[in-house]
């Protein structure tokens, strides 16, 4: 009887197993389901840019070349006119060395050069000369020529001469005049803002740039007078907006 009993107890067993296996199962005895984070989509980072771009090598050339250097600034040359009264001599003096030396006339005892150091203000070709309501247009009968570089000195300039024989007297009034070539160099050399000294006195400069003083070949006397002859037209302004000539 036991071994029956024990029969019959596994298939009661076996039973409640298949009847359980087909039964719905409670919500909480069900394993819970997961479903996968959804992920963003992956994006490739763009590739960083090289350093240097690749570059299709060019043939420098002297054309090339040319374009791409850059132009050295000017040079800016440092320019002086030294003027000696006593020498009655014009020395063009340029980054320390002397390009040229001319004959002037300087002012006369009545109307003496100014002395000191100044500037040239202003160039004008070709002025027009002005005096006590006289007007004298460009041409061979203008006193002050057709070259005028005022000083900073009002009323003072370097200019022309329509009296070339007082070249080399104290003949002007107080203005230094110069020859029309000598002039017309001076000038294309010239530049506004350079300086201008003007000596009264000889001196080791003057000296170095002119020599010995010349003794002059004609008696004082005869000077005097043939200064006062050639000097009776006196210069005057050349422009409205320029200082007058004296």
């Amino acid at each position: 009887m036991k071994a029956h009993e024990a029969i019959y107890e596994g298939l009661l067993l076996l039973s409640a197993a298949i009847l359980a296996a087909m039964l719905p199962q409670p919500a909480a005895l069900k394993a819970p389901v997961v479903s996968a984070p959804k992920m963003a989509p992956v994006v490739a980072a763009p590739a960083a840019a090289p350093l240097f771009s690749p570059v299709t090598p060019v043939l420098q050339t002297k054309d090339t070349l040319r374009k791409t250097q850059i132009a050295p600034k000017p040079y800016e040359h440092i320019r002086t006119v030294v003027v000696s009264l006593p020498d009655r001599r014009l020395a063009l003096v340029e980054d320390g060395q002397v390009k040229r030396v001319y004959a002037v006339a300087v002012g006369k005892a009545s109307s003496p050069s100014p002395t000191g150091t100044f500037t040239i203000l202003a160039r004008v070709t070709n002025p027009t000369y002005y005096h006590d309501g006289k007007i004298v247009p460009p041409g061979p009968a203008n006193p002050v020529g057709d070259r005028w570089m005022s000083l900073s000195k009002a009323g003072y300039g370097i200019h022309g001469t329509n009296a070339p024989r007082s070249i080399g007297r104290a003949a002007s009034h107080g203005c230094i005049r110069m020859a029309q070539t000598d002039l017309e160099q001076l000038f294309a050399q010239i530049r506004t803002g350079d300086r201008v000294e003007i000596l009264g006195e000889r001196n080791e400069q003057t000296a170095a740039l002119f020599g010995a003083p010349e003794t002059p070949a004609t008696p004082a006397a005869s000077i005097v007078a043939r200064n006062t002859a050639e000097s009776s037209a006196p210069e005057a302004s050349v422009a409205a907006a320029i200082p007058a000539g004296q």
